[in-house]
């Protein structure tokens, strides 16, 4: 089965280096992974951290698509419950008019940050998270011009009106997006770089299920992975720790002041349980040589029966992050 290959990227901050240099290296991959033949890049969105500079995918899209000419641009995701289902219909309406036929609106409902930003987002009132499906229905109407008639808002149009409304993805780590998003008939993504537990049962699940809609006659779906490859394994190893450490660091809310140094991570004395911890994470990760990679992508594809994964690469050095993107490329078109 041929195997396609996308992007996610959530533009890292090295330590040492300053959010400029991290969206400026976004753009840089993008252009570099489009002429290596990717099929998708999506950006990401996180709040109040030092070690993401990708906080808007709506505007670090558009510029985006003004320094690329083919490749699919998208979100992973816009996390929905924080706006305006009506002001997200027109930001992507506007990034579909001016990249036609080239942009997905990838979107959950997770909060993207720490509560307290979650509270500035809100100006201190409560996440309306359980509106999540209801806002899915809405988006869609408003992006497709097709509010229902009993809507309170029927007959208001997200403008400018574009002849490609954008492609709704529904982005989830639990069986319970992979429910929606077959109850509503859309595109499903599971993260697994986020949640590597789970991961299949939640796919065929979505396919069960799957209700075809007005917008997709039969299931679509990808699988999202980290992903390291290096010439050798050693060096792939190597060069995975600085994610590994970072992980670690984030799930025991240690600061994170920017991605640290592979020399930082082989120096890091991890205790028994964080070694359990490094070791657990690494169902999330794809870490070898071109062969391995190559070999371990196919056989994700062939468990979530998915021809498309999406690789997210979190390397402290960008030019191991662009080696990584063009041996997978090679191995996976070789």
């Amino acid at each position: 089965m041929p195997l396609e290959l996308s992007v996610l990227d959530q533009s890292p901050i090295a330590e040492g280096t300053t959010a400029e240099e991290a969206l400026a290296n976004t753009v840089r991959l993008a252009q570099f992974v489009e002429e290596l033949g990717y099929k998708r890049f999506w950006v990401s969105e996180h709040h109040d951290t030092n070690s993401l500079a990708g906080s808007s995918p709506e505007v670090l899209l558009g510029y985006i698509g003004a320094k690329t000419s083919r490749i699919r641009i998208g979100s992973g995701g816009v996390m929905l419950p924080h706006y305006s289902t009506y002001k997200v219909a027109e930001n992507f309406h506007v990034l579909a008019g001016l990249a036609p036929g080239r942009v997905d609106l990838g979107v959950g409902r997770a909060p993207g940050g720490m509560p307290r930003a979650t509270m500035a987002l809100h100006d201190g009132k409560q996440r309306p998270i359980n509106r999540y499906p209801e806002q899915i229905d809405e988006l869609l109407g408003y992006l497709h011009d097709a509010l229902p008639p009993v809507h309170p808002l029927y007959g208001v149009k997200a403008a400018p009106i574009v002849q490609s409304p954008p492609d709704v993805w529904l982005l989830g780590s639990s069986s319970e997006t992979a429910k929606l998003a077959a109850e509503k008939g859309l595109p499903y993504v599971f993260a697994q770089f986020i949640n590597g537990d789970g991961g299949e049962a939640a796919m065929r699940l979505y396919r069960e299920r799957f209700a075809p809609s007005s917008y997709l006659d039969k299931p679509r779906s990808m699988v999202a992975v980290f992903a390291v490859c290096a010439e050798s394994e050693e060096k792939a190893e190597w060069i995975a720790g600085s994610l590994d450490l970072t992980l670690l660091m984030i799930e025991q809310g240690m600061a994170v002041n920017g991605i640290p140094a592979p020399e930082q991570a082989a120096a890091y004395r991890y205790s028994p349980y964080e070694r359990q911890r490094v070791a657990d994470n690494r169902r999330r990760m794809i870490v070898g040589s071109p062969a391995r990679v190559k070999d371990e992508l196919y056989r994700l594809s062939e468990a979530y029966e998915t021809d498309e994964i999406m690789l997210v690469t979190i390397t402290y050095d960008f030019h191991d992050k662009l080696t990584s993107f063009r041996l997978i490329a090679e191995a996976i078109g070789g």
